[in-house]
């Protein structure tokens, strides 16, 4: 295949020529047998460690997400634990008021029923008080009643005046 110029000659596009590619052929076969030799076995092995490498490295961050997890679990259980805990502190503080608002209460009511039955006493004792004042009272008067009386013997008419005026002194006192 060629070209064909204008003075006849002819120009060769393609060109095959069998010495280059045997020479080719030759160096990529030596080129190949030394990496084969040399090169072949050290890459593979530095593969072979960036493998190892690479397969730690995966197992060593699913073990940490795996404790990660477990670690979370485990938050979450204390979490759950603390509030039941802070539920059951409520729940007996509030019981504990409850209490102490009953024993309060009954204090309280205790204490009501006891200045009640002072104040009942007192009231009794403030009315034996009157009532022997009174006592006293009726007793001068029948002594000054008596006194009177015994003073002079008096008549009907007399006593009735008596007894009038002794009532209006009384009145008086």
């Amino acid at each position: 295949m060629g070209i064909t110029l204008s003075a006849g000659e002819t120009l060769q596009l393609v060109n095959i020529n069998t010495d280059t590619i045997i020479f080719t052929l030759i160096n990529t076969l030596i080129i190949f047998l030394i990496y084969r030799f040399f090169l072949h076995k050290p890459v593979m092995k530095i593969l072979d460690e960036r493998k190892e490498k690479i397969a730690g490295e995966m197992k060593a961050a699913e073990d940490a997400q795996a404790e990660a997890e477990a670690m979370k679990q485990e938050y979450f259980d204390k979490l759950k634990e603390s509030r039941e805990e802070a539920a059951q502190i409520v729940s007996a503080a509030v019981k504990r008021a409850g209490e102490r608002e009953n024993q309060i209460l009954a204090e309280a009511q205790q204490e009501a029923a006891d200045m009640k039955k002072k104040a009942e006493e007192s009231i009794e004792l403030e009315k034996k008080k009157a009532i022997n004042e009174i006592k006293d009272q009726i007793s001068d008067i029948v002594i000054m009643a008596s006194e009177k009386v015994c003073e002079k013997e008096i008549s009907k008419s007399d006593n009735e005046a008596l007894i009038n005026k002794f009532i209006a002194e009384v009145g008086n006192e």
